[in-house]
């Protein structure tokens, strides 16, 4: 296709444009204010507060961890699995054994656990401080068997040497 060839604009064509540019934009600028509604947002301070919150998030999230604090034991062939929140925690410590924040009675355990899968299956993880004898950790894990949960982790931490 052959398209005609404009000759370039001269000086003189440049400066007459500019000037009519600016008569149309000084026309417009001094014009009767009128009652119209602006349609335009500006969403950049959204955008902005939107993404720092993300990044709080993201550095906060993997900080937080259910249960009681204890130091679990260490272990080389180690699987991670994701806190989704859907988890029951069980910790085991020397001053007792907890469900989530709440200290429970061994005894008792089995009956809390069973009264919280009833909404529906949900995984048991049971955290133990390494400094607890495994007669201990083990009236734990049968008292869930009892209870009939269906999977049960054991949560430890990787060894790094």
């Amino acid at each position: 296709m052959n398209y005609p060839v404009r000759a370039p604009l001269t000086a003189k064509e440049i400066a007459k444009k500019h000037k009519e540019k600016r008569r149309h934009r000084r026309a417009h600028k001094h014009a009767a204010p009128t009652n119209a509604v602006r349609s335009d947002i500006n969403v950049t301070p959204l955008v902005d507060v939107v993404l720092v919150l993300l990044i709080i998030f993201m550095v906060v999230t993997p900080m937080l961890h259910r249960g009681v604090d204890l130091e679990l034991p260490k272990t080389n062939n180690h699987s991670t699995r994701q806190d989704t929140g859907e988890q029951i925690v069980v910790s085991v410590r020397q001053d007792g054994v907890y469900v989530e924040a709440d200290k429970v009675d061994v005894e008792k355990l089995s009956g809390i656990i069973e009264a919280q899968l009833k909404n529906g299956a949900r995984p048991v993880n049971v955290k133990a401080d390494k400094g607890l004898k495994f007669g201990e950790v083990r009236k734990v894990l049968e008292a869930v068997h009892a209870s009939g949960a269906a999977q049960v982790n054991m949560e430890t931490k990787e060894n790094k040497e």
